[in-house]
């Protein structure tokens, strides 16, 4: 099995892209994100994921691994603001609580599927060739992949501005992860991005003025303070 992976590495990375985008989109389309098979849907995706990882013994490689040195990372205290950005404008509460917790572990399963996919197998398998190259190919992926998101009836600005965070947060996960040589920092982060996302209610434009600041100047940080 790990011979044959790492031989197809790239189709087999496509092919869960794809698997991903398809699935996700048909959940969205017509089950819903409060809808219990759509968390199920999630779920096994997750577990299948982390059971490849697993049986092929790279889960290090892969970043399931703590970090070494917290410090080196003023202990990630600039992702804290990246998560708690949902509740800078207080918080609003529109769904049931059975709504909510559906909602809130389908969004943590998103973010490890989509840390796994493309900061795991897209920025590994790129990362072989060029280390630059896979950070910016694996953050604009990321980025621009949901645009996927106007065929699921997102309106056109919220989507373009989803695209400019995602792209700056994508590109300072890569780094992280490369730097790190850990995915967890990263995996935490965007799960928890996701799932609170329920109880936003700031304006677009600020949420998006915040991740895109806060992604520049740590991602700086790290370019200019960790040279290993």
């Amino acid at each position: 099995m790990k011979k044959f992976f790492e031989k197809n590495e790239f189709l087999i990375t496509m092919m869960f892209i794809f698997l991903y985008v398809l699935i996700n989109s048909f959940c969205i389309n017509n089950l819903g994100l409060f809808n219990y098979k759509t968390l199920i849907i999630n779920t096994l995706f997750s577990i299948i994921l982390f059971l490849i990882i697993f049986l092929l013994k790279k889960t290090s490689y892969y970043g399931i691994k703590k970090v070494k040195n917290l410090k080196k990372y003023i202990y990630f205290l600039p992702l804290l603001l990246i998560i708690s950005v949902n509740f800078w404008n207080g918080i609003t509460i529109n769904n049931t609580f059975e709504e909510i917790i559906i909602y809130m572990i389908i969004m943590l399963n998103i973010g490890f599927i989509e840390e796994v996919i493309f900061r795991g197998f897209l920025f590994k398998m790129m990362e072989k060739s060029n280390v630059k190259t896979a950070i910016i190919v694996s953050s604009l992926t990321f980025g621009i992949g949901h645009i996927i998101n106007l065929f699921n009836g997102a309106a056109t600005i919220d989507t373009f501005l989803q695209i400019i965070y995602a792209t700056s947060l994508g590109f300072l996960f890569a780094l992280i992860f490369y730097k790190s040589k850990s995915l967890i920092p990263c995996i935490i982060t965007h799960s928890l991005l996701n799932a609170f996302s329920i109880f936003n209610s700031n304006n677009d434009y600020i949420v998006t003025a915040i991740l895109l600041t806060i992604s520049c100047f740590y991602s700086f940080y790290i370019i200019k303070f960790d040279k290993d």
